[in-house]
């Protein structure tokens, strides 16, 4: 089967999997891909009817995929003739160019699931198959004034996919999915060179088989792409140790109109003025195509521990979290739930297959709440992962331990750490289940300067509630958040929010009002306009506030000389 033919055209992940009610009014997850699958949920439906005020019997499904509603595909067929004589293959039926026409925005998903369609899909779509065909590609759209949209994984949040409705020109995809090989390994130096369409899932499998990983884990590396980790300068959830991606890379290769871009040599690290991958990283598909990656990979570490800790409340929490940052010894990840997510983790449990797991269970609660007086309205959750050699594993886990003692933090066990984990994979497949029973959910991120993560993690959700109120909606919306990166001088904060929409005439506009002045409120608190998921189309109205004119000015001129004719005119970023 074709990725395509496995995935959802019109929600997250697999076809296979979802989150559903069944006719007993279970909550289950379906399909065999995941340690959650199959299994039932039974505080699931309880906390969800609680929290949005919603009931499981008022169900919603999608419509089919209308082909006949699709824009009908404008062609350009000078283009079309010279590309079909290179062999490279293409296709403009309807579900192919749909597919690739957007990416999990909130507006995307919820224009599809209510049969809305787009105003404007790529014409057609092209699969190249390594380097060259990319270079023949584009240098067929420069003769034929094509526009091009490079798609890896397709898993953008900020409207990166969508296309331009004023362009009157010929959209070609370019999926990149085609370039999935590992070209070659240098176990002397520790990189591998590969093909930037290679899945994140798929190359960690490969690496693996030879002993070796990149540690590049971001919560999407199931369906993402190397070439759009580097496209909008990803991060992993083990940074800790392996690093983000701009640390990774040690050579990137990108076919421009100008043609190949890339460095000489691939020496560590080099002074030869202003670094030309940073104008690569980030770049959002603006500049050109990532064909070829070369980054560092690591032997797959000897031991793997994973671990929690339990703190009387989120503002103990943080400042552990600070604590460890100062010290310098986080382990691969450590990530702070607030009390919405704790409990919102606690109505994701499985059904306990035993009496004694349950009294066991019972018994934790009992002690956290009661003898040592954590009010579970308050408490929240830290969980940890340690790579490395066992000793030195063993040696790590005892410092953070004691770190967090100072902070009042109960270490909580191996299993809600590992829990945490793979939740988190599960997690974006509830959006979905929300939609099914009008509910609208959506998750956004930014960095802030240590001193300004309690301000701003409070006043964001006060500001949610607040602008929720005032724009009519009538039940009280859920908002919660998470500190899953850390750094010397700062955190990566992940927010969510998911409100009840009945009664709503437009409920995207609605969300989409209420994230805008979410937006404003993070860089009001001194926060970042992303962190990891890039400025897209969704972000690009606060870029004159995120950088100087100067450094905007720059941005636009290296544009417009590497693309004077705007072939990558998907109007993202700038």
């Amino acid at each position: 089967l074709t990725w395509q033919e496995i995935m959802k055209w019109n929600g997250w992940g697999y076809s296979d999997s979802k989150f559903l009610f069944n006719k007993k009014g279970q909550a289950e997850f379906t399909g065999k891909r995941y340690r959650l699958s199959g299994m039932i949920l039974p505080s699931l439906q309880d906390w969800f009817e609680n929290t949005f005020g919603a009931s499981v019997k008022q169900h919603k499904s999608p419509p089919s995929l209308n082909a006949g509603a699709l824009p009908p595909a404008n062609l350009n067929e000078a283009f079309l003739q010279d590309l079909t004589a290179t062999g490279i293959p293409f296709s403009h039926e309807a579900d192919d160019r749909v597919f690739r026409a957007h990416g999990h925005c909130l507006h995307e998903i919820f224009a599809l699931r209510e049969g809305r369609g787009f105003q404007r899909v790529p014409d057609m779509v092209t699969w190249p198959n390594c380097h060259n065909d990319v270079v023949k590609i584009v240098e067929l759209a420069c003769k034929h004034n094509v526009c091009v949209i490079p798609y890896g994984g397709g898993t953008s949040v900020t409207g990166a996919l969508e296309c331009p409705p004023e362009e009157m020109r010929c959209i070609v995809s370019l999926d990149t999915s085609q370039m999935n090989r590992i070209l070659w390994i240098d176990e002397k130096n520790l990189v591998a060179r590969i093909e930037a369409g290679i899945i994140g899932q798929d190359l960690e499998r490969l690496l693996n088989e030879g002993g070796y990983c990149t540690g590049h884990e971001p919560d999407s590396m199931e369906f993402s792409s190397l070439g759009g980790w580097v496209a909008t300068r990803a991060s992993g959830m083990k940074k800790n140790v392996y690093g983000n991606i701009e640390d990774l890379v040690v050579h990137i290769k990108v076919v421009t109109p100008r043609g190949v871009m890339e460095k000489s040599c691939q020496g560590p690290r080099m002074s030869t003025g202003p670094d030309v991958h940073h104008f690569i990283l980030g770049s959002e598909g603006t500049l050109g195509v990532v064909t070829e990656v070369t980054m560092k990979i690591r032997p797959i570490p000897e031991y793997r521990k994973y671990g929690s800790v339990v703190f009387p409340n989120f503002e103990a929490g943080v400042a552990c979290l600070r604590e460890v940052a100062k010290q310098r010894c986080a382990p691969a990840s450590i990530r702070l739930m607030d009390n919405e997510q704790f409990q919102f983790g606690h109505a994701l449990k499985p059904q306990v297959s035993s009496i004694f797991t349950s009294f066991v269970e019972g018994l934790k609660k009992f002690y956290i709440t009661k003898f040592k007086g954590f009010d579970p309205h308050q408490l929240c959750v830290a969980t940890l992962l340690f790579e490395g050699d066992r000793e030195r594993v063993l040696q790590h886990e005892k410092q953070v331990y004691d770190i967090a003692a100072k902070f009042g933090g109960l270490a909580a066990g191996e299993d809600n750490g590992q829990r945490g984990y793979i939740l988190t994979f599960v997690i974006a497949y509830l959006r979905d289940l929300g939609l099914d029973y009008y509910v609208v959910a959506e998750s956004f991120e930014t960095s802030v300067p240590w001193d300004r993560v309690l301000d701003l993690c409070r006043n964001v959700k006060e500001r949610i509630i607040r602008e929720c109120k005032e724009r009519g909606v009538q039940f009280q919306p859920l908002t919660s958040c998470r500190v899953t990166q850390t750094y010397d001088a700062g955190a990566c904060v992940y927010f969510y929010f998911a409100f009840n929409y009945r009664g709503l005439a437009d409920p995207v506009h609605t969300y989409e009002q209420v994230e805008h002045a979410a937006r404003d409120e993070i860089l009001a608190n001194g926060g970042s306009l992303s962190h990891h998921h890039g400025v897209g189309k969704l972000r690009k109205e606060w870029m004159k506030e995120s950088i100087s004119d100067v450094g905007l000015g720059m941005l636009r001129s290296v544009k417009e000389y590497v693309d004077p004719d705007n072939i990558f005119g998907n109007r993202n970023l700038l």
